[in-house]
């Protein structure tokens, strides 16, 4: 079996995709990957260092409002199509799966247009721009909320989840809090804004450091690396409670989630899946700088389902986090309660969900 992946411009998008790579090889040892992406984005790093075989196309995004660049964009996008097909006649994939981002748009269309199956998979309550337009010509339509349903043709959809879920199944949480210094047999709850950090997550952080070294519970802070510095600063001002453990980024985030009783988060897409796998409790910060809101939709569907509480950034503070995390860790039936909703939205298999899908269409 010979599959052709492409996906770029944001983790979010490359990670399902490795994810995917990964667990069809556990299956399929047999099975042949190759990975389209572009030359700038993220995925020229992130893709090749994992050893998976990748080429590049120039293609660049739509700006959403009147520019001559957009003039540009479409004469990228069909010398993009031209290029991907070349290379989709030489890897001849039997399905061509494309996992988001703009590079995704010609390598999808192009095999669409060859008669190559083909697969988008949506991982946001509300798809983008290249996602909406390659429902038209794809065969099958993956998504991971429910949410998405309605905005692609009903007969193409399935619903599979995020195969990075899969990934942070069957780790050993006890491990994993004790490499960051966190007492195994004590209640943690990891604070995180992402890789980079998140500044409003880390100014209600550092505005109640000095008010919860008396808590019956431990924190995680993650503050992302460009924030570290900064934070660390502060911190010597206020000092360090001894039951908060500081570090500027996880190099084992699986395996400490595994562990942790509580998340405060954004709300991406791969977080909520991860998070829903192991039954994890939630506090949500939806990012309110993202396309169509579609963090804030994302949290929604785990929040009306009792998984998690979400406080928009404009509302967050120190006082309320703090407030909302005693809500959750002082009170064992709410703490309970949180873990199996959030357990039951999980979806723990959605790599297998999507090679089956494969194997249909193959």
């Amino acid at each position: 079996m010979r599959i052709l992946v492409s996906g770029g411009g944001t983790g979010g998008h490359i990670y399902p995709a490795l994810a995917l790579i990964n667990e069809v090889k556990k299956m399929n040892p047999d099975a042949e990957f190759l990975y389209i992406g572009t030359e700038k984005g993220l995925e020229s790093k992130i893709v090749p260092r994992a050893g998976i075989s990748f080429k590049t196309i120039n293609i660049t995004g739509f700006k959403r409002k009147l520019s001559f660049e957009n003039v540009k964009t479409i004469a990228r996008f069909f010398k993009g199509v031209s290029d991907s097909k070349r290379i989709i006649k030489n890897f001849k994939p039997d399905v061509v799966i494309g996992t988001g981002g703009y590079v995704c748009g010609p390598v999808v269309y192009g095999a669409a247009k060859l008669k190559v199956k083909t697969i988008i998979h949506e991982q946001n309550s509300v798809p983008g721009l290249t996602n909406k337009f390659l429902s038209k010509y794809v065969d099958r339509i993956a998504i991971c909320f429910e949410d998405a349903k309605e905005y692609f043709p009903s007969e193409k959809v399935v619903l599979t989840g995020n195969p990075r879920a899969q990934e942070v199944l069957g780790h050993d949480g006890h491990k994993g809090k004790r490499s960051v210094g966190l007492q195994p047999s004590k209640k943690s709850v990891l604070i995180v804004g992402g890789s980079r950090g998140a500044r409003p997550i880390n100014d209600a952080v550092l505005e109640v450091l000095n008010q919860v070294e008396d808590k019956g519970y431990q924190f995680l802070y993650v503050t992302g690396d460009a924030h570290y510095e900064n934070v660390m600063k502060k911190v010597k001002e206020v000092g360090n409670p001894k039951n908060v453990i500081i570090k500027p980024f996880l190099h084992n985030m699986p395996e400490v989630l595994a562990g942790v009783d509580l998340i405060v988060a954004r709300a991406g897409a791969t977080t909520l899946a991860e998070i829903t796998a192991l039954g994890l409790p939630s506090i949500l910060i939806p990012s309110p700088y993202v396309t169509n809101n579609h963090q804030e939709k994302n949290a929604r569907s785990l929040s009306e389902n009792n998984a998690a509480i979400i406080r928009l950034e404009r509302e967050f503070s120190g006082e309320q986090l703090i407030k909302d995390i005693d809500s959750i860790l002082l009170n064992d039936h709410t703490l309970s309660e949180m873990k199996k909703a959030s357990y039951e939205i999980g979806i723990r298999d959605a790599a297998n969900r999507l090679y089956k899908l494969i194997k249909e269409l193959k």
